[in-house]
């Protein structure tokens, strides 16, 4: 069991140890954990550890690499506290418990359980973490500054050594008494988007510090219309300290928020007590009586059949009369043509007829081309030209007496 504070990372410099306050542990039993409010609290889920709490395998194998992973969840509760994240990378890395508790959650333990999954051999092994938060004087820090990272994941943010680095950066640019770490958020729960699996791209992360001074010159200059000017057309700004960061932290200084809480107006909302959640007494329920009233559904058999079946059958007579009654007739129409026109009609029709009745009664002959050809002089029969044996284009249409 460990339970370390960043005072005591032997990676951070003498300088910067006093202002290091965030609280790591390591997961080596059910234990107790007492971060403080409005501080970074970080807590290290090791697979290593685990390994030793799962019996033995008899199949052949590297128990060493086996993949682990983790559920946590608020005792009795299906989920996490709302303040409190989780992240494990992929079955073979750490996972990590993370985030800011605030003064509401003071005083009030929290039994968190943590179940880990051996994903080669099916067993489980569970802990209890209970995390009492603990009030600070100083909390919280009057002036806070959130940092967008371009360059970094959130699991590689917590990690000591380089959040110790960061917030050295930070002492360096801002120079404060005391500085902590607020929050860390990965710019995914901010609406970013999955970064391409190409080039080492990172997801990003934003970094939420507070300091007890005000803001320096430094970081104030992202303010001034220059670079105000160059963010809105998506251009980097000058910013001169950015070269202290930029051996290890890309900083996107366009999203840099700095907020000075003794300026921020408080709105408090006024919210309706909740109550007992019993509802009030509304006396003894009173059922509808088993006996219907009788009801006269004439007027409905009007509305609904009787009147569009009247309005249907007008307008099948109107539709009749004028279809059948309404007809001009061959007479009539005979009457109103000419004289000459009906005569020229009465004419082809005839023509038509008889043309017909003779094309029925004539004989059809068989074409010339399929009968014998007679040779007058010899009285030879030749017979007819067949086009598979004979080149018709080289033979005459008649043939000529020798």
């Amino acid at each position: 069991m460990l339970q370390v504070n960043l005072l005591q990372l032997s990676q951070v410099p003498d300088s910067f140890q006093s202002v290091l306050v965030t609280i790591l542990s390591r997961s080596h039993a059910d234990r107790n954990v007492y971060p403080s409010a409005g501080v970074l609290f970080v807590h290290v889920l090791e697979r290593e550890y685990f390994k030793g709490e799962f019996p033995p395998y008899p199949k052949s194998g590297d128990a060493s690499n086996d993949p682990i992973t983790f559920n946590t969840n608020l005792m009795g509760y299906p989920d996490r506290p709302g303040w409190l994240r989780y992240i494990q990378r992929t079955p073979h890395s750490d996972g990590v418990l993370y985030g800011s508790p605030t003064a509401e959650h003071v005083g009030k333990p929290t039994v968190i359980e943590i179940t880990a999954y051996n994903r080669r051999t099916f067993e489980t092994a569970r802990h209890n973490l209970v995390i009492n938060i603990m009030a600070t004087e100083e909390f919280p820090l009057p002036y806070q500054a959130e940092f967008y990272i371009k360059n970094m994941n959130v699991e590689e943010m917590l990690a000591s050594e380089v959040l110790g680095d960061f917030l050295g950066a930070v002492k360096n640019v801002w120079q404060p008494e005391r500085l902590n770490a607020i929050n860390i958020t990965s710019a995914l729960d901010r609406g970013g988007r999955v970064p391409l699996p190409i080039n080492n791209l990172k997801e990003g992360v934003y970094v939420m510090v507070g300091a007890d001074v005000p803001f320096s010159s430094c970081l104030r200059e992202v303010e001034s219309p220059h670079n105000q000017l160059r963010c809105s057309q998506e251009m980097e700004p000058v910013i001169s300290c950015d070269k202290k960061f930029r051996a290890q932290f890309h900083i996107d200084w366009c999203k840099i928020s700095l907020v000075d809480i003794t300026k921020v107006i408080p709105v408090y909302i006024n919210r309706p007590d909740p109550g007992t959640g019993i509802l009030p007494e509304f006396g003894e329920y009173d059922p509808p009586s088993e006996s219907l009233k009788s009801r006269d559904y004439f007027a409905d058999f009007l509305v609904t059949l009787a009147i569009p079946s009247a309005v249907a059958l007008v307008l099948f007579f109107i539709l009749g009369y004028t279809m059948c009654c309404r007809r001009e007739g061959v007479e009539k129409r005979n009457m109103q043509t000419p004289d000459i026109q009906l005569v020229h009609h009465s004419s082809i029709q005839k023509s038509t007829k008889e043309l017909r009745s003779m094309s029925k009664n004539r004989e059809i002959s068989w074409p010339l081309s399929t009968l014998p050809v007679f040779n007058p002089v010899s009285g030879e029969v030749v017979p007819p030209i067949h086009p598979d044996n004979y080149e018709t284009t080289s033979m005459p249409l008649m043939q000529t007496q020798t």
